[in-house]
């Protein structure tokens, strides 16, 4: 199975951390967020990595260079301009069509197995399973709603406060057949919790919601990461 790590973001509300530095790249631990994230791959036994660049692309290059130190073999795809989350798998369709795939977003910061996720996706046979998680305040992310066998039957990105239905909110770890690909526009940016899974819904697909026990924080601020720096030394 191989992955596309989405690295691309500038990280506007993290100014000015992020003035110098990408997000992905912001040390939690002592190790960058990102580095974290190739390590749950590599632990599933995912070695195969692609990650997209924007915003100070070599900073990610040049610390992690082909992969071989982190077990892996990376690959990197610039993008002059932002192609969305969706946008960036469409362009690296040609790596990821040979079987299902990883998209992880690169600034989550999580202890999500992603073994179990990719056991939970093929035991239900659905088109994608999308890792979630219980949010207070939802309302910053894209929120689901699933029955019993974890169906989603909803999906709704940052709702406005009379649209919140769950508290269940996407955690930026998905499984995806390749067929999801043909959901995606075909030209300019796109995203997938704007376009494509709620696309996907209505068109009878099934999308399958992993409800993490895992932890999961946010970074969305400047507070946040100093807050979140604390909250995993304790962890």
């Amino acid at each position: 199975m191989r992955a596309l790590v989405l690295a691309a973001g500038s990280g506007e509300r993290l100014r000015p951390l992020t003035n110098d530095i990408p997000k992905p790249m912001i040390s939690i631990g002592g190790k960058p967020i990102l580095q974290r994230n190739i390590e749950l791959l590599t632990a599933a036994g995912i070695r195969e990595i692609a990650i997209n660049l924007h915003h100070l692309p070599n900073s990610i290059s040049d610390y992690f260079g082909d992969g071989h130190l982190y077990g892996a073999e990376i690959w990197y795809v610039r993008e002059p301009e932002l192609l969305g989350t969706a946008g960036a798998v469409r362009n690296l369709s040609s790596f990821l069509t040979s079987g299902p795939f990883l998209v992880v977003y690169g600034d989550n910061l999580s202890t999500i197995d992603l073994t179990r996720l990719i056991s939970f996706h093929n035991n239900r046979g659905g088109d994608a399973t999308i890792a979630v998680f219980q949010r207070p305040d939802p309302s910053a992310s894209g929120i689901v709603s699933f029955d019993d066998e974890g169906r989603i039957t909803r999906f709704k990105e940052k709702p406005k406060a009379n649209e919140v239905f769950s508290n269940w909110v996407n955690a930026g770890y998905y499984v995806l057949e390749s067929s999801v690909l043909d959901s995606i526009p075909k030209e300019g940016s796109s995203d997938f919790g704007r376009d494509v899974f709620p696309k996907m819904l209505d068109n009878g697909a099934h999308l399958f919601a992993y409800a993490m026990k895992e932890r999961l924080w946010w970074i969305d601020s400047p507070a946040d990461y100093d807050r979140v720096k604390m909250e995993f030394a304790r962890a």
